[in-house]
């Protein structure tokens, strides 16, 4: 048997995977003392400083980050996997740690021979993504049945996320309508799969050599193209009225396609006219659903371009 993994320096990837769980951990921090003290009305800054006095915060930011290590290693093991189990050169996953909300920017591997045939492509792009996400469906459920609901008076500078279909249809089953004036303090663990969601969302974008772009061109063939123009448009249009994120997320991967050369065309497979067989179509099927229920339009609440508009325009008078 032949090793597809190709020889590299390894030790890279350790490195970043462990500065990866390190920047998890010290994001949790903030995001444990705000699920412990949220009804003290300080913000989760502030209250990460009770890690050194509170013996419980510092548990909880270890899970946080061993939830979300372990969705997004999964994630990454369904690609890597399946490239091993069809002789495709692929390197290990490299993640990249941040200090940001999340704590890590997520993670990726190279692949490095050609992808044949639509199975393969297939398989490659939809493995990622469904481990994910039936990771992070049970850490959501975990999560939530941990969290509570509790009276809340925002303040000006108060960060909300959005949620997606299949967090507004699990917290209703849980908590019911949450009341006027009331907040979900969601715990450490919910978070976690509230980021595997995303993350499972973002790589389910039907764009280039994104997961929903592989998974895009093994169904429609050349007509893949067509959905990547579109949904260059429609990033637009959400950095508009949802969040300006989505102005970055096009810029990047137009940038990205720009400079390998393939715009928005995606590398062809020798079958690119056979269709798939009805497992795999069925799958695809199974994995529109996914990237339904796991959108978010507005990850962060109140910044699309015109409410920052809004806003300038009020701090100016």
């Amino acid at each position: 048997m032949n090793d597809a993994t190709p020889q590299g320096k390894t030790w890279l990837n350790g490195l970043l995977f462990v500065l990866t769980v390190l920047s998890t951990c010290f994001v949790g921090l903030g995001w444990s003392a705000s699920y412990l003290f949220f009804e003290s009305g300080a913000d989760p800054i502030t209250e990460a400083g009770r890690a050194l006095s509170d013996p419980r915060v510092f548990p909880l930011s270890a899970l946080y980050a061993a939830v979300l290590m372990t969705i997004l290693v999964g994630h990454e093991l369904g690609h890597y996997l399946t490239c091993r189990r069809y002789g495709i050169a692929a390197t290990l996953p490299y993640f990249i740690p941040a200090p940001t909300l999340i704590g890590t920017l997520g993670a990726f591997i190279k692949i490095k021979s050609p992808i044949n045939f639509k199975r393969q492509l297939f398989d490659i792009g939809a493995n990622g993504p469904l481990v994910g996400f039936l990771l992070a469906l049970p850490a959501l459920v975990v999560g939530l049945a941990f969290s509570r609901v509790t009276t809340y008076v925002p303040a000006g500078d108060s960060l909300f996320f959005g949620e997606p279909l299949l967090f507004k249809l699990l917290s209703a089953f849980f908590f019911g309508r949450t009341p006027e004036g009331s907040a979900l303090v969601l715990h450490p663990v919910g978070f976690a799969g509230w980021v595997g969601i995303l993350v499972t969302s973002f790589n389910l974008i039907p764009f280039g050599q994104l997961d929903g772009g592989h998974i895009a061109y093994a169904i429609l063939g050349r007509k893949a193209r067509l959905v990547s123009k579109g949904v260059v448009v429609i990033f637009v249009v959400m950095g508009v009225f949802f969040w300006v994120g989505w102005f970055l997320w096009a810029a990047v991967i137009l940038f990205f396609e720009f400079k390998s050369k393939l715009r928005l065309r995606h590398p062809p497979v020798l079958d690119e006219d056979v269709p798939l067989d009805p497992k795999r179509r069925f799958l695809s099927v199974l994995i529109v659903v996914i990237f339904i229920l796991s959108f978010i339009p507005d990850p962060v609440k109140g910044f699309d371009l015109l409410s920052l508009f809004k806003g300038l325009a009020g701090g100016g008078q």
